[in-house]
């Protein structure tokens, strides 16, 4: 009989324990994640930490303190993205397109942007080597539609 209110206390108390939010158990570290659709999705905190992202669609998802450590987004849509607090450090973003992004306060101090779409990103706090922030506000334009912020002001190009 103990045994028996044992086993029922624990099924009550695994049945009335809160779950963790979907987003908070993914990982895609080190995956081969190419053309694949994440868009729309409420994608906080996941880790796409060294993650082949080659041509995926994250567009209009929300990628809030998400990991995308050595990620290589080449040809990716992140247009529309939330990234704020992400980091992005030695991410490769080559093709990317970056429109309407917000990246405040993003850590992307080694990140490679090659031929990048950034009209309307909004790049506020966020720490760029001089020869990418150079590159940066080569192609910095418009006004982000959420934070209202300019690009070239977010970037502090002068």
């Amino acid at each position: 009989m103990r045994a028996h209110l044992l086993a029922l206390a624990a099924a009550a108390l695994i049945f009335l324990m809160p779950l963790q939010p979907s987003w908070a158990i993914m990982n895609h570290s080190q995956q081969v994640l190419i053309n694949a659709d994440f868009s729309n999705q409420d994608l906080r905190g996941v880790t796409f930490n060294l993650a082949n992202l080659r041509g995926a669609n994250l567009s209009r998802s929300n990628l809030e303190g998400a990991s995308l450590f050595g990620a290589k987004l080449d040809d990716a849509n992140l247009s529309n993205t939330n990234l704020r607090e992400s980091t992005l450090d030695s991410a490769i973003f080559n093709g990317t397109d970056l429109t309407n992004a917000i990246l405040e306060d993003a850590f992307a101090i080694n990140t490679r942007f090659k031929n990048v779409s950034i009209t309307g990103a909004d790049f506020t706090n966020v720490p760029l080597r001089g020869d990418v922030l150079t590159t940066l506000c080569q192609a910095a334009e418009g006004t982000n539609p959420i934070t209202g912020r300019d690009t070239r002001d977010s970037l502090d190009c002068s």
